[in-house]
């Protein structure tokens, strides 16, 4: 039976950049898109699926290494491009990702490599002035939310069972801590960074909004006005507030994680 293929992040890409065109010379699982955003210009990047991808572990909207350099390309472009204009355009990742893309041609090939291009684009960007933002419409796990998405000032997700943020999936965190998933769960619920829902995720200080749609599956109407609001607001925030990421360390959970930076800047 084949599995069927999340197409989220290419539904919101297609209603966020109406339908605009996406930049040609990328392969077929990146797709980049430039429209506006508060009436300004920026730029889109989404990871989806491709059933044809020439590595087999990148099907299903993982981040590989065709993934992770295109990612990583888009974003040397914008930051050339905007490298003298008094206004950076915004970067906005649509985030729908299951994971990286494991196997062995891609240890061999350097996957960490290729994610760490991304990773570093995205910073990049983001420290030039360039306002990142992040929309999480699906799945953000794992290596592939830290190579898309995880660098962005603002973190937005949308408010859905199938909206999820985690380090690596259930089947595979129970396998690693020798647990069943009920017991997983289980403790998940008492320890909130080995959760999946959005409220123990922020309760870590990483989103910035949470938004509830009717229709996550084909944004449109009050839906995607909703999220374009939120998007708008979120760059006039970092444009007015700047490009550091110390809003992260605001949670009731991130009290010892101050209290450690604290530490270390007295000391050294």
């Amino acid at each position: 039976m084949s599995t069927v293929l999340s197409q989220r992040g290419l539904n919101w890409l297609r209603a966020l950049t109406a339908n605009a065109a996406a930049q040609p010379g990328y392969p077929a699982s990146v797709r980049v898109v430039d429209a506006s955003l508060g009436g300004q210009p920026a730029r889109y990047l989404a990871v989806v699926p491709d059933a044809e991808n020439r590595f087999p572990r990148a099907r299903s909207g993982e981040v590989g290494l065709l993934e992770g350099w295109s990612l990583g390309r888009a974003l040397d472009e914008v930051i050339e491009a905007d490298f003298e204009a008094p206004v950076k355009r915004a970067v906005v990742a649509v985030v729908d990702v299951p994971s990286q893309a494991y196997g062995r041609r891609e240890e061999a090939l350097g996957i960490h490599q290729a994610l760490a291009g991304a990773v570093d684009g995205y910073a990049r960007a983001r420290l030039a002035g360039h306002p990142v933002i992040a929309l999480l419409v699906g799945k953000a796990m794992s290596g592939a939310f830290l190579a898309h998405g995880y660098q962005a000032n603002r973190i937005v997700a949308l408010r859905d069972p199938g909206v999820m943020v985690h380090a690596m999936g259930k089947e595979s965190a129970a396998r690693v801590t020798l647990r069943t998933v009920d017991e997983l769960e289980a403790l998940a619920a008492k320890v909130p960074p080995m959760a999946y829902d959005l409220d123990s995720y922020a309760s870590l200080g990483l989103l910035w909004e949470t938004l509830s749609v009717d229709a996550i599956e084909a944004p449109q109407g009050d839906d995607l006005a909703r999220v374009q609001a939120c998007l708008a607001h979120a760059q006039a925030d970092i444009r007015a507030s700047g490009s550091d990421l110390r809003g992260r360390l605001g949670a009731a959970n991130r009290a010892a994680s101050r209290r450690v930076r604290e530490l270390l800047r007295a000391q050294w």
